[in-house]
């Protein structure tokens, strides 16, 4: 259970990087490895920084095995983590409840369709 929502968003930015690396490892299994970093948006900046701080807190203590398993795997170079701010934040369609110009804003970011124009 999360002591914090810092530690949430973390344990949900943990989940996210595990899913990431298995489909990279499947990839890799299925001879179609990826050279580049995975990017992974988290607007979470205090989770961010948990992944790449060495030192530990008496908050974070106990995340501190997952935290040097995903920092083995940034430092290899398959993981970029990426700041995004709340706004810039794609998920969010899925989420929530938007006016119809940012649900357009939102879609237009997944570059999945051209949004129609306003």
């Amino acid at each position: 259970m999360a002591r914090s929502s810092t530690e949430a968003k973390y344990r949900t930015l943990v989940d996210t990087i595990f899913e990431i690396l298995w489909l990279r490892w499947l990839l890799a299994d299925l001879k179609t490895s990826q050279s580049s970093p995975t990017g992974l948006y988290c607007e979470n900046r205090s989770a961010i920084q948990i992944v790449h701080n060495d030192v530990f807190h008496e908050q974070t203590k106990h995340i501190e095995i997952d935290c040097h398993f995903i920092r083995q795997h940034l430092l290899l170079g398959e993981l970029n983590l990426i700041s995004i701010g709340t706004l810039d934040q794609p998920a969010d369609l899925f989420t929530k409840p938007h006016s119809r110009g940012r649900f357009r804003t939102l879609v237009s970011k997944l570059k999945l369709v051209e949004a129609p124009p306003t």
